[in-house]
């Protein structure tokens, strides 16, 4: 089960990443540089497009990640130890991506609307 997740994870990561070289498509580093944009967006209510819930388990993982209590478990079994930091940042990363490949659609949308027309954000 555990296996499938990793998998999952990667194989997103991999889709996201070969997507973003798409010469239509915006680069990692827009990508990246558009997620302080999009939870600002989400937590004043203006972006419906990501839940305050997910944004706060980017959060958590975050945390996670950089966390140093979790540096025991590295020192003594480093292998297992860093596997679970590469699964949580694989995900992370391939999940902030797609979000923010939304955002940067939404912002696009946004953009072109003519002002007082209502924007649909579902």
């Amino acid at each position: 089960m555990a296996r499938r997740r990793w998998i999952a994870a990667f194989a997103a990561l991999w889709r996201v990443v070969r997507a973003s070289r798409r010469p239509d498509s915006p680069g990692l580093g827009e990508r990246l540089a558009a997620a302080p944009r999009m939870a600002v967006a989400t937590m004043t209510g203006s972006y419906r497009g990501l839940a305050r819930g997910r944004l706060g388990i980017f959060a958590l993982a975050v945390v996670y990640i950089v966390s140093p209590v979790d540096l025991l478990p590295e020192a003594g079994l480093w292998v297992f130890g860093t596997v679970d930091d590469i699964g949580v940042a694989a995900w992370l990363v391939g999940a902030l991506l797609l979000e923010t490949d939304r955002f940067l659609d939404w912002e696009r949308l946004r953009s072109r609307v003519v002002p007082g027309e209502v924007l649909d954000t579902r």
